[in-house]
C-alpha cells in the first residue's frame, strides 16, 4: 500500500511516497542534489555530506537528504506540506564547507589522473566548491593496495565515500574489503591484504567517484575526450549486457556498462569489461587456403572460388559458433540449406528442443529474479555462466528468497539448499509436493551443463515438469551469447551435432571454434580469431568481430538486442553476412538481398518477434517429455570462466586471470 506525501521542494509541490528519501523526493521533481556516498543500488552510508539540503521548521542545520524519509518530515503549524530547499544559503554555505574539507588532503593529481575529465570530485567542486583554501598543513599520503590484475588503486585520493566496501559485500558477494581506523586514520582497505576474489570487481571501478581506483589496464591509455562511445551489447555470456564501447581511432579502448533495469542493471562482469586486449591479437586479417598440408595467404577471389569449387555437389553440413549474429546464422543457414545440407547451433550436443522457445528460452524474464521468493537451479554455476545474473540472484537471496540447488557444489556467494549432485537429486526433487510453492513466485533455471549430456532431453523434461508442478517460472541460462537467435532462426537438426557433421563430405564452420572436426571432412572456416577452428580449416575466411559489425544477439530470456558497429575489422576481414553473400553469388546461388538491411527484412519476416527489440516476448508453455534419467552427475558447463571463447582466449589479459584463479584454487592453506 502506498503512503503518498505532499513535500515542497525549492517552491515546487510534489506527492511521493513516504518511503522515499529526500534525495530520491528531489530527483522526482528533477532537482539535482550533488552526492559522493549515495548510490542507488547500495545501502545507504550517509557519510560524505555533499547531498545536505534545509528542511525547513527542523532542526537550524541542514540535513542529509540520502538519509532521511519523507514520511519523517512535520508539516508546516496548519497542516501544510513540509518544505525543503536545495539552494538556500544554509545549504550552499554547507555544501562548500563539505567540499573544502574533502580536498583538504586530496592531491592534485588531476592531470595524471586516470579519472580527469569523468570524475565527480572534479564536476561538483567546480559546481558547489570555492575557489581558495585555508589548509596550510602538510596533507596525508595513504599507501596504494594491491586489489589484483584489474583494479588499480591511489588511495591518497580517496574521500572514504565506501561505495566499493558496500559493491563487494552486498552486490558481489566478498568480503575482502572494509575501513579501519577513524578520523584522519580511517582508510579503506583489504583484509589482511588480499587481492579481490570476484568476477564482478571491475565494477567498482565505475563507482568510485574519484580517481583512487582506476583500470589497470587502461592506464595512462587514453583521456575520455579522445573517445568515440558507441552503444552495444555484450557477447562474453548469453546474458546481453547493455555496454558502451569507447573506441580511439580503430582500436578499442575500453568497455562500460550501461545501464539496463530489465538485463544487467549497471553491472559488467569483469570478462566483458577488460577482454578488449583479446580483440586485437591473434586476428585473422587475411583470407588462407591450405596448400600441401600448410596455410598461405590468398586473395578474397581466389579463396571465395576455391571454397565454392569444394562446395557445389558435395554433402555440406553447417556449424554455427557461439558468438554469431543472427543474421549471419541466418544467412549461412538459407546458404547452405539451399545446396542440400544442414545447419547446426548447438554445437557443445545441448539438447535443446527446436521449434518449442519455452523448452529453449523459457518463461522467466531475468527480473522476474528480483520478486522469486524459491529458485531452484539445476546443473548450473550461475557465478561463472552469467556473473550478473549471479548477483541478480543474491539480491533476491538478500531480500529473503530461498535458494536450492541441484548440481556441482560451487561458492555462489549466497547461501542456498544442496539437493544433491545427480540425476538421482533431481528425480528426488521432481517427486516432491509443491503444495506451499504453488502460491509464491518460484523461478527454476536449468544450465546448459545439465543439457550436455546424452540424457539432456530427459533432464530438460524433468525440469519443466518441475516447473509446471510448482507453478514457477522458468529459465533456460545459455552460454552462448548467438545461441538463442541461431534456434530462432531456425539453425537446427532433427538429430543434433552428430547427425549434423556424420558423414558430411564439406563443414562450413561459422565461428565455431569449441568443436572438434575429425580428420576426413573439408572444412571452411569464418571467423576473426586464429582459434581452434582456424587451426582445423582448408579455407580461412576472415571475419569480423562483435565490435566490427551491425547485428542482432537474443539473449536468455529471449530478449533481441541490437550490437552496433564500434570499430572496423582488421586488414581484409569483411563482415559475417556480406562474406556469406558474396560465396553464394560464386556458387550461382545468390542469397536474395544486397544489405545488411534486406537481409534484416526477410529474416523479420521468418522470425517476427526479432523486429521487437528490447522487448520479452511471452512464449507459449509447452513442457517437454520428461524422459529416462541416466545416473551421471551434473558436471557444469564452464571450468574456467575466463577462456571461454576464442577473443577471451586471445587475450593476456584472461590468460593472467586465468592463471591466478588456478592458482589459488591450488594454494593449501596452513590447517590443510
Amino acid at each position: 500500500m502506498s503512503d503518498l506525501r505532499k513535500i515542497i521542494i525549492d517552491g515546487n509541490e510534489i506527492e511521493v511516497d513516504g518511503a522515499m528519501t529526500l534525495i530520491q523526493a528531489c530527483e522526482q521533481a528533477g532537482i539535482e542534489v550533488p552526492r559522493f556516498c549515495y548510490h542507488e543500488r547500495l545501502s545507504i552510508a550517509g557519510n560524505c555530506r555533499m547531498c545536505l539540503v534545509e528542511v525547513v521548521g527542523g532542526p537550524p542545520k541542514p540535513a542529509a537528504s540520502c538519509a532521511m524519509q519523507v514520511r519523517d518530515l512535520r508539516p508546516g503549524p496548519e497542516g501544510q506540506p513540509p518544505v525543503v530547499k536545495t539552494n538556500s544559503p544554509m545549504v550552499k554555505k554547507a555544501r562548500e564547507g563539505v567540499m573544502e574539507f574533502l580536498l583538504i588532503n586530496h592531491p592534485l593529481d588531476c592531470p595524471i589522473c586516470d579519472q580527469g575529465g569523468e570524475c565527480d570530485l572534479q564536476d561538483q567542486a567546480m559546481a558547489y566548491g570555492v575557489d581558495f583554501s585555508r589548509f596550510r598543513e602538510p596533507k596525508r599520503a595513504v599507501e596504494d593496495l594491491d586489489l589484483g590484475p584489474l583494479v588499480e588503486t591511489h588511495m591518497t585520493r580517496c574521500i572514504s565515500c565506501t561505495r566499493c566496501v558496500r559493491f563487494t559485500t552486498e552486490v558481489a558477494g566478498i568480503t575482502q574489503m572494509g575501513q579501519t581506523g577513524r578520523g584522519e586514520d580511517a582508510e579503506i582497505t583489504s583484509y589482511l591484504g588480499e587481492t579481490l576474489n570476484s568476477n564482478m570487481q571491475g565494477n567498482i571501478i565505475d563507482l568510485c567517484p574519484v580517481g583512487a581506483l582506476v583500470s589497470k589496464p587502461y592506464a595512462f591509455t587514453a583521456r575520455p575526450w579522445e573517445l568515440t562511445k558507441t552503444e552495444s551489447v555484450d557477447v562474453m555470456d548469453a546474458l546481453g549486457s547493455n555496454i558502451r564501447v569507447d573506441t580511439k581511432g580503430r582500436e578499442v579502448m575500453r568497455f562500460l556498462p550501461r545501464n539496463h533495469d530489465g538485463v544487467n542493471e549497471e553491472w559488467i562482469s569483469d570478462k566483458t569489461r577488460f577482454v578488449w586486449d583479446g580483440l586485437r591479437r591473434q586476428r585473422l586479417d587475411k583470407p588462407y587456403v591450405r596448400e600441401n598440408g600448410k596455410l598461405r595467404p590468398a586473395s578474397w577471389s581466389e579463396a571465395l572460388t576455391k571454397a565454392a569449387e569444394a562446395m557445389k555437389g558435395k554433402k555440406l553440413a553447417g556449424l554455427v559458433g557461439d558468438l554469431v549474429p543472427t543474421e549471419a546464422a541466418y544467412a549461412l543457414k538459407l546458404l547452405i540449406e539451399g545446396q542440400g545440407g544442414h545447419v547446426e547451433c548447438r554445437t557443445d550436443g545441448a539438447k535443446l528442443p527446436a521449434g518449442n522457445r519455452s523448452g529453449y528460452v523459457g518463461t522467466a524474464s531475468i527480473e522476474d529474479i528480483d520478486a522469486a521468493e524459491k529458485i531452484l537451479l539445476i546443473g548450473t554455476n550461475p557465478r561463472d555462466e552469467a556473473p550478473v545474473l549471479n548477483a541478480r540472484i543474491r539480491k533476491a537471496w538478500a531480500s529473503g528468497a530461498d535458494v536450492a540447488l541441484v548440481g556441482e557444489a560451487a561458492d555462489l556467494t549466497y547461501d542456498y539448499e544442496y539437493m544433491g549432485s545427480d540425476r538421482a537429486a533431481l528425480a528426488h526433487v521432481a517427486g516432491l509436493d509443491f503444495g506451499d510453492m504453488k502460491d509464491k513466485n518460484a523461478v527454476v533455471i536449468v544450465g546448459q551443463g545439465a543439457l550436455r549430456e546424452a540424457d539432456g532431453a530427459a533432464v530438460l523434461g524433468t525440469a519443466m515438469q518441475i516447473a509446471e508442478a510448482s507453478n514457477a517460472k522458468f529459465m533456460v541460462l545459455h552460454t552462448a551469447a548467438g545461441r538463442v537467435g541461431a534456434m530462432d532462426a531456425g539453425c537446427t537438426t532433427d538429430g543434433g551435432l552428430d547427425t549434423t557433421i556424420d558423414g558430411a563430405e564439406v563443414i562450413y564452420n561459422l565461428g565455431s571454434d569449441e568443436v572438434d572436426i575429425a580428420d576426413g571432412p573439408f572444412v571452411i572456416y569464418q571467423g576473426s580469431h586464429g582459434d581452434r577452428g582456424a587451426h582445423r580449416a582448408d579455407i580461412i575466411l576472415p571475419g569480423a568481430a562483435y565490435t566490427e559489425e551491425q547485428g542482432l544477439f537474443v539473449n536468455t530470456e529471449g530478449r533481441p538486442q541490437l550490437a552496433l558497429r564500434a570499430s572496423f575489422a582488421p586488414g581484409d576481414a569483411k563482415e559475417n553476412w556480406a562474406i556469406l553473400r558474396a560465396l553464394s553469388a560464386e556458387l550461382d546461388a545468390t542469397l536474395p538481398f544486397d544489405s545488411l538491411a534486406q537481409l534484416r527484412k526477410a529474416l523479420i519476416k521468418d522470425v517476427p518477434h526479432l523486429a521487437k527489440i528490447d522487448t520479452v516476448p511471452e512464449n507459449e508453455w509447452r513442457a517437454e517429455p520428461a524422459g529416462k534419467l541416466g545416473a551421471a552427475e551434473f558436471r557444469n558447463a564452464i571450468q574456467d570462466f575466463y577462456l571461454t571463447n576464442p577473443i577471451a582466449r586471445a587475450s593476456t589479459l584472461m590468460a593472467e586471470l586465468s592463471a591466478g584463479m588456478k592458482a589459488r584454487k591450488d594454494t593449501k592453506i596452513a590447517a590443510e
